[in-house]
């Protein structure tokens, strides 16, 4: 994106701004407080300058939009998360702002003292020097939103206006008698009302009216502190689960159609007016409910309100205070009251509702519960999943009967065993889904969790049947759907599985997790182009999930770009220190030939999970590499070994972790049983680029030249970059060049 004008008439660009000290720079792309560099994520520094070169002016979050993401693929709730990045970078409050101010329902603007621009040698300094920790993060003149197009600074062409105004301003003036000069004007007048009233009707004209019952709910909003990091510190889980709950209990409405889950906010609580309306047209529904919560001490307060989404109109709003035992109750009137609004009466049939907004008597275990379930949908991190597990196994302590508490134990750990290769985590989700169908074996969510666990056993055919049973649930309709695509993918179905991957998206579309699986299955067949901007797309809808960064990183390392990588994983490991984006910058450490970096990275990513076998693997790799360290190797590929064969005792159709073990099994000699591993990965058939780069690591450790000639020539052929294979240690006295010579 180029650069905007300043706001001011000198019509000259400033390289920093300054205020209280906070330097924006618009050259390093750096922001820092009194000397030290804060982290803010690219599109959230972009809105900032914008925010920054329109200062003291309204900026509407569809001018934001617009300009920062090009309003494609996105909800409005990523504006108001870069948003509360900034204001927690910044140490701005929203209730009493002091550089950014809220107008609630239109948009943003900076309201700071800008201090003058500095002398011009100073602005045309370069960029503060970057240290080699940093892997080139600061030098972020490079977007990661692959859909973007060269946006390292917002446009050079100011934010649209109003056209009427727009064309007021730039009107050439002309030099007319004082008497033509005002009947000019009267005239001119005239004209712009008619124009006016005109362009009234037209807009009114094209806003299509939506009929029928028809609802979208949006995400309830706490009261308390919206800042992006305080998402389970306040009772934002609690007021979204509560969302999530009342939209899965009016879905099981006879005669009412739900709009899928909005698990973004449109407009952070402040759905007003045109807001209502752009939302209906978008969701094509006639109404939205919203509303607010606030808990304190042992009493709740939701305010809740239904509006009209043809006029805007609220059609009702009501404020409860109950006890915090009441919740469920007061769920269920809250749902009643919308369904007779909508349909004139209740359904003969009002138990589904109930039951759902019911599934404990314990407010404590259902807490739990709702935390525990925000966590496995909604995942903050590496250790998301052992964190919804402890949620859910609070709940069962409350609640020992408690069936979706323990199906949601089942899940996370399938979760965990796919995420970071924890075999164990197989056995602890068979028994956790066990127990939970020993409770209600009816339930969908127990349903669902089962098609996990035959899926990720290779009982495909069970694994669909249990899918369409969840997906004929609209509650669970994505999970559903999403496990059908992976099914699918796992039968070589690739057409089915992207039409269901598609069709989880269309029922969930704000769902950052089903475009982080449709990323990896373009990863696996090969296609990292897609793969990348499946993820980059799931970073805009979730960039507070450090993994979502780490694996982004790891696709551009894949693609060769390791500028792009670097800033991905800088914003993973400011998030939070995490073993996926640890492991892929020492990996990017060890293509740069400094192993006794690589090895340090490494050896903290076995400390943070001591059971990926990728990390072990990683860490015996960079030890072999130097001399000094060579002899220190066995002992991790001896671990690494292990671990991997654990993983692929479970998930034999891994075709990516049978090839590394088998290059485990060489470094320890093993030489028949690398062989037998090397040759299983290939029978396979899938994630073909990087099999065949871990063979020709393999079959050149083995001593197989030929074969291991073959094999990268495959490499190439699928995508693997040549100055990724030149820069593994073991290809380094054997690699392909473009016509087949042998460089020693």
């Amino acid at each position: 994106m180029g650069a905007v004008e300043d706001p001011g008439d000198t019509g000259q660009l400033l390289h920093r701004y300054r205020f209280d000290g906070i330097v924006v720079d618009t050259v390093a792309h750096t922001l820092s407080r009194d000397g030290k560099f804060l982290s803010v994520e690219p599109k959230a520094f972009a809105v900032l300058l914008l925010l920054l070169r329109h200062a003291d002016e309204l900026l509407v979050r569809d001018q934001l939009l617009d300009a920062v993401w090009g309003h494609r693929h996105v909800t409005p709730g990523v504006l108001t998360r870069a948003i509360a990045q900034l204001r927690s970078a910044l140490d701005d409050h929203s209730h009493e702002p002091r550089y950014i101010q809220t107008q609630h329902g239109l948009g943003y603007r900076f309201i700071g003292t800008l201090l003058p621009p500095e002398p011009a040698a100073v602005e045309a300094s370069a960029a503060p020097p970057v240290a080699d920790s940093d892997v080139a993060g600061a030098d972020a003149t490079t977007e990661l939103n692959a859909e973007a197009t060269a946006e390292a600074d917002p446009p050079r062409e100011p934010l649209p206006r109003h056209r009427f105004l727009q064309w007021w301003r730039e009107a050439p003036r002309l030099s007319l008698p004082t008497w033509l000069r005002s009947r000019a004007l009267l005239i001119g007048a005239g004209l712009l009302l008619l124009m006016l009233l005109v362009a009234a009707v037209w807009w009114w004209s094209r806003s299509p009216v939506v009929a029928g019952a028809s609802i979208a709910v949006m995400p309830f909003s706490s009261l308390s502190d919206d800042a992006a990091d305080r998402y389970f510190a306040d009772d934002r889980y609690f007021a979204d689960g509560l969302a999530v709950e009342m939209h899965d209990a009016l879905t099981n409405v006879p005669g009412l159609k739900v709009a899928a889950r909005q698990l973004t906010a449109a407009g952070n609580g402040d759905a007003e007016g045109d807001d209502v309306r752009r939302i209906g047209q978008r969701l094509g529904v006639a109404t939205l409910l919203d509303a607010s919560v606030r808990r304190e001490g042992g009493r709740v307060r939701i305010s809740a309100r239904l509006s009209d989404t043809n006029t805007g109109f609220t059609l009702w709003a009501e404020t409860y205070d109950r006890q915090i035992n009441d919740v469920f109750a007061l769920q269920g009137e809250i749902a009643n009251k919308v369904v007779h609004a909508l349909l004139g009466h209740l359904p003969g049939k009002t138990s589904g509702i109930a039951q759902r907004l019911t599934p404990t008597n314990d407010v404590n275990a259902y807490d739990a519960y709702l935390r525990g379930l925000a966590l496995l949908q909604r995942p903050v991190g590496e250790a998301g999943n052992e964190r919804a597990m402890a949620a859910f196994t609070q709940a069962l302590a409350i609640d020992p009967h408690f069936a979706r508490a323990q199906a949601g134990i089942c899940r996370a750990q399938i979760a965990r065993l796919e995420g970071v290769s924890d075999a164990e985590a197989f056995t602890r989700a068979r028994q956790a889904c066990a127990r939970a169908q020993a409770m209600d074996p009816d339930l969908r969510e127990v349903s669902l969790a089962m098609a996990e666990i035959a899926r990720v056993s290779g009982q495909n055919e069970q694994a669909l049947r249990l899918y369409q049973q969840v997906i004929d649930d609209p509650a669970l309709r994505a999970d559903g759907l999403v496990g059908q695509a992976r099914t699918y993918a796992a039968l070589g179905q690739e057409k089915q599985a992207l039409q269901a991957f598609q069709q989880a998206i269309a029922a969930r579309p704000s769902d950052a997790q089903i475009f982080r699986l449709l990323g990896y299955h373009h990863w696996l067949r090969g296609d990292v182009p897609k793969a990348i901007d499946a993820f980059v797309t799931a970073t805009v809808l979730q960039p507070e999930d450090s993994r979502l960064w780490g694996s982004l990183g790891g696709l551009y390392l894949a693609q060769g770009d390791t500028v792009q990588a670097g800033h991905a994983f800088n914003m993973s490991l400011s998030i939070e220190p995490n073993a996926g984006a640890l492991t892929n910058l020492g990996t990017m450490k060890f293509d740069h030939g400094e192993y006794a970096l690589a090895a340090e990275l490494f050896q903290q990513a076995t400390m943070l999970e001591p059971e990926d076998y990728l990390h072990w693997g990683n860490l015996a790799d960079a030890l072999a590499a130097a001399p000094a360290t060579a002899a220190q190797a066995q002992a991790p590929y001896l671990r690494a070994a292990h671990l991997a064969q654990q993983y692929v005792d479970v998930r034999r159709d891994d075709a990516y972790a049978l090839a590394v073990l088998s290059w485990y099994r060489a470094n320890l000699g093993e030489r028949a049983r690398a062989l037998a591993d090397l040759q299983a990965a290939r029978t396979l058939g899938t994630q073909t680029a990087e099999v065949a780069l871990w063979c020709a690591q393999t079959l050149t450790l083995l001593g197989d030249r030929p074969g291991a000639h073959g094999c990268v020539e495959t490499a190439l052929k699928q995508g693997i970059p040549q100055q990724r294979i030149d820069a593994l240690l073991s290809l380094q006295r054997y690699a392909a060049v473009g016509n087949g010579e042998r460089r020693e």
